[in-house]
């Protein structure tokens, strides 16, 4: 396998970024709109303390973001990583987060990961069934799923459990243009 497909497991260690020492912003509140606006700076320092908290993740050898909402906070975690990124399109819910079928459905290729071990990142989850599908469909040897915002349980990992409502992300649409609401 080339090196940029796979590392060596002890060099995620030697590689990760230092951690900043533990959150120092609490959870931020909701606004007028019900929604918590989360600061790309809180996000990634909650994310960099994870990422180098958890010495499980060395063996990590690959991120597969779901697009659209898991495709920053994916990149983001395999440059943590320094690890390859791979996007996987998936339709389940519209824009204003009403599911469109019973369950998500793949749309494209799924990413050649056969025999690596990857982490599948996506902005939100409630019940995992996107998380599921994607892990089923890959023939990866092993997966850890992170979300940024889910309820505990909904997924390996979650960085903003402690956030309930609604989120306004950072990178979202710039205020007066429509809204995806993959924030709940």
């Amino acid at each position: 396998m080339s090196a940029l497909r796979r590392r060596r497991p002890e060099a995620a260690a030697a590689d990760a970024l230092p951690a900043t020492g533990g959150p120092t912003h609490p959870a931020p509140e909701p606004g007028e709109d019900g929604r918590v606006a989360l600061p790309f700076a809180l996000i990634a320092e909650r994310l960099r303390a994870l990422l180098v908290e958890r010495n499980d993740l060395s063996r990590v050898d690959a991120v597969v973001a779901v697009a659209r909402g898991g495709v920053v906070a994916g990149a983001l975690v395999a440059y943590h990583l320094r690890v390859p990124l791979h996007v996987v399109r998936l339709q389940y819910r519209d824009d204003t987060n009403v599911p469109l079928a019973a369950s998500p459905t793949l749309l494209g290729d799924v990413p050649d990961v056969g025999g690596l071990h990857v982490l599948v990142v996506d902005d939100v989850s409630v019940s995992g069934a996107t998380l599921r599908a994607i892990c089923a469909a890959l023939d990866a040897a092993g997966s850890t799923t992170l979300v940024l915002k889910g309820r505990p349980g909904a997924a390996d990992l979650v960085v903003f459990d402690d956030v309930p409502s609604c989120v306004r992300w950072p990178w979202g649409p710039v205020s007066g243009e429509s809204e995806a609401v993959s924030s709940g």
